[in-house]
């Protein structure tokens, strides 16, 4: 999906805030595949799962009486975030950092047994940027014959000593924000206010943040419920495809003569390809539709948690086949039509917005009546001019 994100320039606020949604998302987005096969993991393999079985899923207890480990609690506990905190390094101080990043991260996951998604995605970045601080200061400054010593030694101390710091100091700092922010979802859910959430998510897609929120933000949210409770519905805040659904097929039957061509492959491309951005560019051209994406957002929302919906694992791309493999067992059906009416209430409003294409037809019987104007016009005048000559007016089709 990133490869629809425009680069971001510029020194404003909203640039800013792109830019770090942007690397936040960075160091999700290529381990995507990894959430994935755990998701598909979990949802298969654990006691709820499509097949159940319990070595793999990590429920039940061995001939010994001691509990399986299964492999769906390593992966979360320590793939993930050790993949994350690589990834982050290495967008900071490329290999050396990739490495250090990889380090530092065990410092936060051996001292809880919280997933530590938040802690890679502080930790990663800042070990590889202590780094190369150090690297930067002994640049040309190692005797020859000495430098893999240096860069060996100084990975493994500084490495080493960021991974401590983490253990005691950032672990239960961490610790407790995940806590927190899984109380206040949730609160949120609870209450039956988690559809509120589309006022801020809808029109934060629009301006492309739309990967910061869901990877850098829902999905390590999403992974810790899901693994707590085998499915999680904050997989689907974001990546629902029924409001962007809802408004390319408006855009099919009520919008601008011009567009209307554009609208059938935009609508495979997002609801089959999962490329939500393909619809961006259809409501800055329309702004006002931002009410109908957050109509049919909310509408969704409410939807899957009125049911207790969820994912077992990120849906990236968020199309309707992405839904279909990680749906947790017997959500799939209901899923679906939560989906199609997010996308019957935001065609809905959009439609309304748009007037039912009344307007775009008025412009273009104005646009007609203008073209034929001009015609006569112009035909009338080369009438006039063959006349002033005593010559026949040649037809108009001329």
């Amino acid at each position: 999906m990133s490869e629809f994100t425009p680069t971001v320039t510029g020194t404003g606020v909203r640039a800013r805030v792109q830019r770090f949604g942007g690397f936040l998302s960075g160091m999700i987005m290529p381990n995507i595949g990894a959430f994935i096969a755990w998701g598909l993991i979990t949802a298969l393999f654990i006691e709820t799962g499509w097949t159940p079985v319990a070595q793999l899923g990590g429920f039940g207890t061995d001939s010994s009486g001691e509990p399986y480990g299964g492999i769906v609690g390593p992966m979360i506990n320590y793939l993930l975030p050790i993949l994350i905190a690589y990834t982050g390094g290495r967008m900071i101080h490329g290999q050396r950092g990739a490495v250090i990043g990889a380090v530092a991260v065990l410092g936060v996951i051996a001292a809880t047994d919280v997933p530590q998604f938040l802690g890679a995605m502080i930790l990663g970045p800042l070990a590889a940027w202590i780094l190369k601080q150090f690297d930067k200061l002994v640049d040309g400054r190692i005797k020859s014959g000495f430098e893999m010593l240096v860069n060996n030694f100084s990975l493994g101390i500084i490495g080493a000593a960021v991974a401590v710091a983490a253990f005691f100091g950032l672990a239960p700092i961490t610790t407790w924000l995940t806590d927190r922010f899984g109380e206040a979802v949730e609160f949120l859910v609870n209450l039956g206010l988690l559809p509120l959430a589309s006022i801020i998510i809808e029109p934060a897609k629009v301006l492309f943040l739309n990967n910061a929120i869901n990877q850098g933000f829902l999905t390590p949210l999403g992974v810790i419920q899901s693994s707590d409770n085998g499915k999680s519905i904050l997989f689907m805040l974001e990546s629902n495809p029924g409001p962007g659904l809802g408004i390319l097929l408006a855009f099919l039957f009520f919008g601008p003569r011009a567009i209307r061509p554009s609208a059938p492959a935009a609508i495979i491309v997002h609801f089959f390809g999962g490329i939500h951005e393909i619809y961006f560019p259809y409501i800055l051209m329309k702004p006002i539709l931002l009410i109908a994406a957050v109509a049919g957002g909310a509408t969704g929302i409410a939807w899957f948690s009125f049911f207790g919906l969820g994912l077992v694992g990120p849906a990236s791309p968020g199309s309707i086949i992405a839904y279909f493999g990680v749906a947790a067992r017997g959500d799939f059906p209901l899923i679906l039509v939560g989906i199609l009416l997010s996308a019957a209430v935001s065609f809905a409003v959009s439609s309304v917005l748009m007037g039912f294409g009344r307007k775009e037809a008025r412009e273009a019987a104005a646009e007609d009546d203008s073209a034929q104007a001009l015609a006569d016009a112009q035909a009338a005048t080369a009438a006039n001019k063959a006349t002033s000559k005593g010559t026949a007016a040649p037809s108009a089709s001329n």
